[in-house]
């Protein structure tokens, strides 16, 4: 797809709103957070790539929610696995001696 429109999009979404939420969350993961595009590259800017992915029905609403999740998943268990990496040092520098 050499050019996208938003009439493309509107296609997959409910709404110019939900066009305009949907496209910044998903720009927003490929810039920042390094997700990767599910468009071949064409030098495209992230917000391009976003638009791309959800004219071509690779990203909608569903897609995102679980994205999210799987994101908090990762959170909580680095959380945890750092936790416990914590709590071990902490462990290894006391002696039990009575």
């Amino acid at each position: 797809m050499a050019r996208v429109t938003v009439e493309d999009c509107l296609d997959n979404v409910e709404n110019r709103f939900e066009l305009v939420m949907l496209a910044s969350r998903r720009a927003r993961q490929i810039a920042v957070q390094g997700k990767e595009p599910m468009v071949a590259l064409e030098n495209d800017k992230p917000t391009v790539l976003a638009l791309r992915e959800i004219a071509e029905n690779k990203v909608n609403r569903d897609f995102m929610a679980a994205q999210d999740e799987a994101d908090r998943q990762q959170a909580a268990e680095d959380a945890a696995r750092e936790e416990m990496r914590k709590t071990s040092s902490h462990l290894d520098h006391h002696s039990y001696d009575a």
